[in-house]
């Protein structure tokens, strides 16, 4: 089975996938004040008749992407489901800044998980970095994202770029401005959400 088939339980019933979301605490919905994250409201828009969904958010605030690495395969691997299509998303980063991890290092450890995960017949997809209401924060992040967006397109791996469309955005600052600054609130999360949503996400699950 290829990295993006979707298996089916038997001839006749609908295809079957397991999608598990590991990143950091924008990934997990932090500040949400209707629990659902941009990953609850993807899921939502992902039901399909023909498609049987299983979705697990594996977001843990603070995490780097050497703290994802470490764990993704540990958290994941009980929850794929035998003949399920296995789907990884992954956002994570914004906390390397702060752990002193090298962009050289954080380039090299979304390479190895993306790597370990198609080697594994595991289909991922990345959402990029957020931006926040520090401005020189910001700048240090879209260096990260960028590096980030490299990785994904050497390996052919959809990447949604979420800091250009949203920096000064007249809808996600103020969200970020009820908040601490850093994690949206609903009005952000939905503006994530549509971005996943417009970038490639439908071809990717159903691929």
């Amino acid at each position: 089975m290829s990295a993006g088939d979707l298996s089916h339980s038997d001839s006749l019933g609908p295809a079957e996938a397991v999608i598990c979301f590991v990143g950091a605490s924008v990934l997990a919905g932090v500040g949400d004040p209707k629990a659902l994250g941009w990953v609850g409201r993807v899921v939502a828009r992902s039901i399909q008749p023909d498609l049987r969904l299983t979705a697990y958010n594996l977001g843990v605030r603070g995490q780097t992407s050497a703290d994802v690495l470490r764990r993704w395969r540990v958290e994941t691997e009980p929850r794929w489901r035998v003949g399920a299509a296995r789907k990884l998303v992954l956002q994570a980063g914004a906390a390397d800044l702060d752990a002193g991890i090298s962009l050289a290092r954080s380039r090299l450890n979304l390479a190895t998980v993306l790597d370990d995960a198609i080697a594994d017949g595991i289909a991922p997809f990345v959402v990029g970095l957020t931006p926040v209401l520090d401005d020189i924060r910001t700048e240090r992040l879209q260096v990260l994202a960028d590096a980030q967006a490299e990785v994904c397109e050497r390996r052919g791996v959809p990447y949604v770029d979420c800091l250009r469309p949203l920096r000064g955005h007249e809808q996600w600052e103020p969200d970020l401005g009820t908040s601490d600054g850093v994690h949206p609130r609903q009005a952000g999360y939905g503006l994530i959400a549509w971005l996943v949503l417009h970038n490639g996400w439908t071809q990717w699950l159903s691929a």
